[in-house]
């Protein structure tokens, strides 16, 4: 039955609209037999009580806020973003909360979305799926003391914010030391943006195992773009022009790889015969791409589910106190990095 009120469902149990929306609301004061009546009344009239009005008598929403780095169509063209929210989807579900997506083109427009879901009651806490320098949303919502958790690590008050992150420092150490280890000297970096901690992290870890190995730590191997196909297709093209181009490449990105690789195609070098490639994050396509990726498996899964959990437990108890959840990486050897002496035979 379509379009049903409380009126029509208190005519039927017999007692006053108000009554109902009490019983929506769990009052107390409801006896169990008229909560028994009215709620028998409701599901033979096919009524679902509308969410708002039933959380309105303890304040809760039971809907989670996740706000997304940049605009949902470019953001969700990374299967990063689309794997994150499975995770926080299923702990969600399990615990009967919603989710609530929030986007913006610029800053600004990211801050507005945010402001608009705490002050009007509509979510109970907040997962920002990024992490970046001054950022004016956590500023915000530290001010207003609203539960929120970080995906990623935050740029400053870290002991007061919860995070779920990885390591990236000592993954992007790792994944380098790997090139470093099949003979590569001249690596190059591509990365995101500057102001993503995540990009930071990585480059940190490409320059730890650079100087580790006293290898040159070259300006002009560092190329900074956005986390999108296109933006590695731009990346190579501005790397290879250079005349003593690197034959390893750390990319911070498995989409941004894809361009890469692509691109390479196009100034007739190969993966890896002439240049090998290791990214970051093992999303679906790094297995199914040609060559596959060697790249490391950040469980981007877990880092969506864990943050959910502890959001949601600190909305529960807001005396919570802040985590930092680290999720561990493994490297996925693939066929994109070789040996140098290999590639230099071709």
């Amino acid at each position: 039955m379509l379009g049903v009120t409380i009126k029509q469902v208190a005519k039927a149990a017999g007692v006053a609209p108000s009554t109902v929306s009490r019983v929506i609301a769990d009052h107390p004061r409801i006896s169990t037999a008229t909560k028994k009546r009215v709620k028998k009344a409701m599901k033979e009239m096919g009524y679902h009580p509308n969410a708002n009005a039933r959380n309105l008598a303890n304040r809760s929403t039971q809907s989670i806020g996740v706000v997304m780095p940049t605009s949902a169509d470019k953001a969700l063209q990374n299967p990063f973003f689309p794997e994150v929210l499975r995770g926080i989807s299923a702990v969600a579900h399990h615990l009967d909360y919603s989710l609530l997506l929030s986007t913006g083109e610029t800053d600004e427009e990211m801050q507005e979305g945010v402001e608009r879901m705490v002050y009007s009651n509509r979510v109970d806490g907040i997962i920002l799926l990024y992490s970046q320098i001054d950022d004016p949303v956590v500023n915000f919502l530290l001010e207003q003391d609203f539960p929120f958790v970080v995906v990623g690590k935050p740029s400053e008050r870290v002991d007061e914010i919860t995070h779920v992150d990885n390591d990236n420092v000592r993954a992007g150490k790792d994944i380098t030391s790997h090139l470093i280890n099949l003979g590569h000297e001249n690596i190059g970096f591509i990365g995101g943006s500057q102001d993503r901690i995540v990009t930071i992290d990585r480059m940190r870890g490409y320059e730890l195992a650079l100087k580790e190995a006293g290898l040159p730590f070259l300006k002009d191997y560092r190329i900074h773009t956005e986390f999108l196909k296109s933006g590695g297709r731009q990346a190579v093209h501005e790397l290879f022009s250079i005349p003593d181009p690197p034959t390893g490449l750390v990319i911070a990105d498995d989409l941004m790889s894809i361009g890469v690789v692509n691109m390479l195609e196009e100034f007739g070098k190969r993966v890896p015969q002439d240049v090998s490639i290791v990214s970051f994050n093992n999303v679906y396509l790094s297995e199914v791409t040609r060559p596959p990726l060697t790249t490391v498996d950040i469980h981007i899964y877990q880092l969506g589910s864990q943050a959910a959990k502890c959001l949601i437990e600190k909305v529960k108890d807001r005396s919570e106190p802040a985590k930092r959840i680290i999720i561990p990486y493994e490297i996925k050897h693939r066929a994109s990095a070789t040996e140098k002496e290999a590639s230099s035979k071709v």
